[in-house]
């Protein structure tokens, strides 16, 4: 009886597998920015905190993200397609402006939260991205920017006559 389940025939099928994979990709369209609704252009941030959301944020937080060579293979790209679908499922700047107030102050107290816990951005991010790294420096900062926001939205409007 012969052997079908040798080392070379795993190692020969493994690799078939690996080459037919490749031809599932994944979507990488990346929308228009809307400054209308995009959250730095929204909330005026300055060159800093804009480039801090942007390096450490946007990735998996907006219809904007980066996408670097190893997203052309599988079954890598799926799972940091999952983590951008999953990412700007949950917050989205790219479409804050549609956010109703209540979302916003909302989503503000879990950016605060989640960089005051050092949980954003995540780690796994982090290690193939190191400029998206924060600073503890930076972190103040944007949780002082995050803070700020939902000062503003919580001010009064001033009357108008």
């Amino acid at each position: 009886m012969k052997k079908y389940f040798t080392i070379k025939n795993i190692a020969i099928f493994l690799m078939f597998l690996f080459l037919a994979i490749q031809s599932i990709r994944i979507d990488k369209t990346i929308s228009p920015v809307n400054p209308e609704t995009d959250f730095i252009a929204l909330t005026s941030a300055n060159t800093e905190v804009s480039g801090m959301l942007k390096t450490a944020c946007y990735d998996c937080h907006s219809n904007q993200p980066t996408y670097p060579w190893y997203t052309n293979i599988a079954p890598v790209s799926w799972w940091i397609k999952h983590h951008i679908d999953e990412g700007s499922h949950h917050l989205n700047f790219s479409i804050w402006g549609t956010y109703k107030e209540k979302r916003k102050n909302h989503k503000l107290d879990e950016c605060i939260e989640m960089i005051e816990e050092g949980e954003m951005p995540m780690s796994s991010y982090t290690i193939m991205h190191s400029e998206a790294k924060l600073t503890d420096a930076q972190k103040m900062q944007l949780v002082e920017f995050f803070k700020a926001q939902k000062m503003v939205m919580t001010e009064p409007a001033e009357d108008q006559h």
